[in-house]
């Protein structure tokens, strides 16, 4: 049997569904998948579903959407500059299950220090010579303390600042954007951007007070409306339906197994060494070493589940974002200061944008943001390689894939957070490990986009470039 949770249940459903985790039936393992794979079985079927989701969204609003080709014009070409902002290290660790994972009794402090070690041993750099951290989280009320603490079980010294921020599930990449902003005007050379939850510590959501005067503004009260009601609010709304949105989650369940078992995410993971707690409070040395929430299975699986956060809705645990726990960090610098310590560039930023949007389908945030980086990047859709889109729920990633004109075998190519996880405020950090990892892979220059939705309604964007070997 397949446990699968909804991280969006465990933030605001009403109902807690993530306390009666829905079951899905197994009919096919990871080994027999990769077994199949010698003789083509599972790639053809992977390939049958993209074509049957590719066939679907051309029908969909057929009058409004032209059909997509892949430009072969040129890349657009960028000025190198001195100060250009470039990545030099991206490396996380596995995406476990909350509560119930590996990672579910490791400190946050603990899990920072892992990825703050792994990109210092992976560049060589000297730890006194960073000049500002910052780290995005959600969920954890003393994150500031627990972000220093992991500063010095990493070796940094007492002279490195850092800071935390929080933009819900951007925080991550907001995290990299206000070191990227430090960088780009100058205040600093060099930086890391890091990334981290623990939803099993989570102590988010333990109620707070709320101002009267939100009655009055319905927006207002819709900035608090559960996610799960708004992932149906863009499901109903925008006509996706159970079927494409249980495609969806399998489809990203079937690429994140394939990309698992040929090793595509080695070379973004580090190895974690921690103790993990069974019920009768005995404790075990573990080490993890890949992500816990890739489970295989099928349609007729996913179909069985019933809906967590209404009862004629469509979204379910099997098609929504895992509670998870997990981290990243990379190191941020210039191109000039790059090149004088000879570290090869792993991706260069090229735009950013935030947009906001209605908070009561806050899931079409992506849809909003990625127009705006790419314009500012002088870019279309058809110029992009890959887009890792954040998978909050398949009804907001179907909406959205759509609605941009996006070739389907373009979007997260290795799964998404209905496979991998969503542990909000590493998610954004790691998308970009993801992303830069695979055009690197791919080995030509291209062009990569990260982008996801925001709860209260808001998404965020940014467009990376790969610039070959």
């Amino acid at each position: 049997m397949l446990l699968l949770v909804s991280c969006c249940s465990f933030l605001q459903c009403p109902r807690r569904c993530s306390s009666r985790p829905a079951t899905v039936n197994v009919l096919l393992s990871v080994e027999e998948l990769v077994e199949r794979d010698k003789d083509g079985g599972a790639k053809d079927e992977v390939g049958a579903i993209m074509e049957r989701l590719s066939t679907i969204f051309r029908h969909l609003n057929a009058a409004d959407l032209a059909p997509v080709t892949r430009q072969v014009a040129a890349l657009p070409s960028y000025q190198d500059k001195p100060d250009d902002v470039v990545v030099v290290s991206a490396l996380r660790t596995p995406i476990a299950r909350a509560r119930r994972g590996q990672l579910k009794d490791t400190y946050v402090d603990d899990l920072l220090a892992v990825v703050f070690k792994g990109v210092l041993q992976e560049t060589g750099l000297n730890p006194s010579e960073i000049q500002d951290v910052c780290v995005g989280n959600v969920g954890y009320g003393s994150i500031i303390i627990s972000a220093r603490i992991a500063e010095f079980f990493s070796g940094i010294p007492e002279t490195v600042p850092v800071y935390t921020t929080n933009r819900q599930c951007a925080s991550g990449l907001q995290a990299f954007m206000n070191v990227a902003g430090s960088i780009k005007t100058g205040q600093i050379k060099l930086g890391i951007a890091a990334g981290v939850e623990s939803m099993s510590r989570h102590t988010a959501g333990k109620g707070f007070d709320l101002n009267p005067t939100i009655q009055d503004y319905q927006m207002a009260q819709d900035s608090l409306l559960p996610m799960g009601i708004t992932s149906e609010n863009v499901a109903e709304r925008f006509n996706v339906s159970r079927r494409q949105q249980d495609e969806f989650a399998l489809l990203s369940q079937q690429k994140a197994a394939k990309a698992a078992a040929a090793g595509l995410f080695d070379a973004e993971i580090l190895q974690v060494t921690t103790t993990v707690q069974d019920p009768n409070g005995q404790q075990t040395v573990v080490t993890v070493n890949k992500d816990e929430g890739i489970r295989p299975t099928t349609l007729e699986g996913l179909a069985k589940l019933k809906p967590a956060f209404k009862e004629t809705g469509s979204s379910t645990a099997g098609n929504s974002s895992q509670v998870s726990d997990g981290a990243a960090a990379v190191i941020v610098t210039t191109r000039q200061e790059a090149a004088r310590r000879g570290w090869p560039i792993l991706g260069i930023l090229r735009s950013y944008a935030v947009e906001g949007c209605a908070p009561d389908i806050m899931g079409i945030g992506p849809a909003v943001a990625i127009p705006v980086a790419l314009k500012k990047a002088g870019l279309t859709i058809n110029d992009i390689e890959i887009f890792e889109i954040n998978e909050a729920f398949a009804s907001q990633a179907v909406y959205c894939v759509r609605e941009l004109g996006i070739p389907l075998e373009r979007v997260n190519p290795k799964g998404g957070a209905i496979a991998l996880g969503h542990p909000l405020g590493c998610t954004g950090v790691r998308m970009i490990a993801t992303l830069l990892h695979e055009l690197k892979r791919r080995g030509k220059r291209s062009l990569g986009v990260v982008s996801m939705c925001m709860g209260t309604g808001m998404g965020a964007a940014a467009v990376f470039e790969y610039p070959g070997v």
